[in-house]
């Protein structure tokens, strides 16, 4: 059976202090920070977090910081702040043990017109640069597929399909199932990328914005999705990514899942 997990999400707009203060409430092991808002990490608040960590048996997912961050950029001076970043965050991911780091893939620009194709080259450029980093700080990383209506270069199954011929390296995919519902492409997903997925966020919506709805909220087909996953024997964590109903969320997926 897969295992839970829970993003702190939720709580993003919060004060960390009161963010942690529902880590142990949670009781659910596998626990994704959000590296982005009120909750960026640093030395310190890795600390404080490594110290619950210990004392309630948490395991930690770190999601990359996400605002502002475009890793298709055509502008060398905002990528090179934007890897600084980045790094910063697989570091502070690195010294939580945390088990996988989640990130975006790149978006179009406002002058991406100018440029056929150099976004999608930029995008596959950053994420070998990732992949170094990531190698170099020991840390597992994966991209995830992102939502429509937004103007991201990696959403459809086609389109990563073509990611995967063309980069030449190994990393898994981030199933955001909330995100493949948009488009209609959860089941697809699954079929065409099940040695691909690693790691899975689930929230609900209805088909047409990406609301971080509480599982059985919106018009996810719950049931023929979880059943898809016990079928190709997802051993990864599925991590509620829902911003109300959490608790609700987690006991209606125990069930799903079995």
């Amino acid at each position: 059976m897969s295992k839970i997990g829970l993003s702190m999400l939720y709580s993003l707009g919060e004060p960390f202090h009161k963010m942690i203060e529902r880590l142990p409430k949670s009781e659910i092991a596998y626990v994704e920070i959000v590296d982005d808002g009120l909750h960026a990490l640093d030395s310190q608040r890795v600390t404080i977090l490594k110290s619950i960590r210990d004392s309630y048996d948490l395991k930690y997912s770190v999601h990359a910081p996400f605002a502002d961050i475009n890793i298709a950029s055509p502008s060398n001076q905002m990528l090179d702040a934007m890897l600084k970043r980045l790094d910063e965050s697989m570091i502070n991911a690195q010294a939580l043990d945390a088990y996988m780091w989640v990130f975006h893939p790149g978006s179009r620009s406002g002058i991406s017109s100018f440029y056929p194709g150099m976004d999608w080259l930029q995008n596959q450029k950053t994420v070998k640069t990732l992949l170094r980093m990531a190698e170099n700080c020991g840390l597992k990383i994966a991209i995830e597929n992102v939502p429509e209506p937004y103007p991201f270069l990696m959403k459809s199954v086609d389109d990563f399909s073509r990611f995967f011929d063309e980069i030449g390296e190994d990393i898994g995919i981030v199933l955001d199932v909330g995100h493949s519902n948009i488009n209609g492409q959860t089941e697809l997903f699954l079929e065409t990328f099940t040695d691909k997925i690693v790691h899975m966020h689930l929230s609900d919506n209805n088909g047409e914005a990406d609301q971080h709805l509480g599982i059985g909220y919106g018009t996810v087909n719950w049931k023929r999705i979880t059943d898809m996953i016990k079928e190709t024997s997802y051993k990864g964590v599925a991590v509620i990514e829902a911003i109300e109903h959490v608790k609700e969320s987690a006991q209606r997926l125990k069930h799903f899942l079995g």
